[in-house]
């Protein structure tokens, strides 16, 4: 399994091959044998790292947002998907919000990410879902794929 932020790598380089990630691996883990690798990859300047890393979760959001073009969006996953994100975000922005909660709730809630998940999880198990949220707009229904109804002749 790999990291949400290979996305990104694939989103800019276009190459999405496990197998590169398998020979990424073990060159890293053939380098870590050598210290001054490590030591001159600490000499890059934060400010440069930082970029790259902008950069990299830029491109992994955007992929997201690729993603759920692609998803015929009902009202319901409108609400869902905005829900979500704002109050990720607003964890994220706004830290001191949580300051009146124990200090093992922060622990969990201080992660934007946790937060946009937990509200995410419970407004799809808490709003009603209609009829255009049970099957996508492509889907169709074969009869011999149908579960086999009592019929009346």
């Amino acid at each position: 399994m790999t990291l949400s932020q290979n996305n990104g790598i694939i989103q800019l380089t276009g190459v999405g091959s496990r197998y590169i990630e398998f020979y990424v691996a073990g060159i890293l883990a053939f380098l870590g044998f050598f210290p001054i690798i490590g030591g001159m990859l600490t000499a890059i300047p934060a400010p440069v790292f930082g970029a790259a890393i902008m950069l990299m979760f830029g491109t992994v959001a955007v992929a997201g947002f690729h993603i759920l073009r692609e998803i015929n969006m009902t009202n319901r996953a409108l609400v869902i998907v905005g829900a979500s994100l704002a109050t990720g975000l607003g964890v994220t922005f706004v830290p001191e919000g949580l300051a009146g909660f124990p200090d093992q709730v922060q622990t969990v809630l201080s992660s934007g990410i946790s937060v946009g998940y937990i509200c995410a999880l419970v407004l799809n198990l808490v709003l009603p879902k209609s009829e255009e949220d049970r099957l996508p707009a492509n889907a169709q229904i074969i009869e011999s794929e149908a579960p086999a109804l009592s019929r009346v002749e």
